[in-house]
């Protein structure tokens, strides 16, 4: 077994037109994945995934199954290495692929649960109102205030905060870019639209988390067999009960990422192995924690290297 690992799961804003081609044109245990998120969402997920339209994929709704599965496809073939993660974490959307990995959520679970979070996250705030940005070079506290004194124009609140000098702020349009001017007045280097169709992680979802909360307690749960540092706390958690309340307060909240990479640093995890589409994690992670070692699983060649790594490791 290989010592000090954790996995980490993207979210939204990891997508891209073609994501997982790779595994499911070279694995059966892949378009089984697949074709039983098929089967639970009503559509054809690997065409929506390989073909999109990018605009579509792009749509919460469709987002988030498809990063789920695209995700849970790249564990299952990181699985047969026999790893046990110290800890496992997600990114706001990531934190279901994450529970699957812990063993407290079905895949199909949640499937059908994140199916319904795009939803009711879509239908919270009207098409085309919501605004999403990365702050790039300002502290969190000088992004707070910018928040704060934008907040006169309308809802904006910081949602991520994702590492050193990266803060993700959301909220309705007006009130966002209002925010970016004023965070480039304090400093900030560059301020980037993000391909994330509505403000989450802001007062805006409380609807939508009031609708989630009764599909999360009516879903079939277990505790988890290794701990989930968790977005709305960075605190780890283990019962099935405190996860599904985390998960109800993850909408309306901020994620806390740079906290949640430290407090895995802190219980051993020297390793990070990001485990779905794309490197947006372990890019960030290597600013929280620049001498952590970091593996991907997003494609064929990801994959032979990081079970290599995990070869060496546990050999060494």
């Amino acid at each position: 077994m290989a010592s000090g690992v954790g996995l980490v799961f993207p979210g939204q804003g990891s997508q891209s037109v073609g994501m997982g081609r790779g595994f499911y044109d070279a694995h059966l245990a892949v378009r089984k994945v697949y074709e039983e998120a098929g089967t639970i969402v009503g559509y054809d997920v690997a065409a929506l995934c390989f073909d999109g339209p990018r605009e579509r994929l792009n749509l919460t709704e469709y987002t988030q199954p498809a990063l789920l599965t695209a995700s849970i496809a790249a564990l299952r073939l990181l699985e047969p290495a026999g790893l046990r993660p110290v800890a496992v974490a997600g990114h706001s959307l990531g934190e279901y692929s994450a529970l699957v990995a812990a063993g407290g959520l079905s895949f199909s679970t949640a499937v059908s649960l994140v199916q319904k979070r795009g939803r009711y996250m879509a239908e919270a705030v009207p098409p085309g109102s919501g605004l999403v940005a990365a702050i790039l070079g300002l502290t969190g506290e000088a992004v707070r205030d910018a928040c704060r004194e934008a907040s006169a124009v309308g809802v904006v609140a910081p949602a991520n905060f994702n590492g050193p000098g990266q803060v993700v702020i959301a909220g309705e349009k007006a009130a966002v870019e209002r925010a970016i001017e004023l965070a480039k007045a304090k400093g900030s280097r560059k301020a980037i639209p993000l391909p994330v169709s509505v403000p989450v992680h802001t007062p805006l979802m409380r609807t939508a988390a009031d609708r989630l909360a009764r599909d999360v307690a009516a879903a079939a749960w277990s505790d988890l067999t290794v701990p989930l540092i968790n977005n709305a706390d960075a605190k780890p958690l283990r019962r099935a009960a405190e996860v599904q309340a985390s998960l109800i307060r993850q909408l309306p909240s901020p994620v806390l990422w740079e906290e949640s990479v430290r407090v895995m640093s802190g219980m051993g995890v020297t390793t990070f192995i990001e485990v779905g589409p794309g490197t947006v994690l372990t890019g960030l992670v290597k600013r929280i924690l620049p001498d952590a070692v970091l593996l991907n699983v997003h494609d064929p060649k990801s994959l032979e290297a990081t079970l290599h790594a995990l070869t060496v490791k546990r050999e060494a």
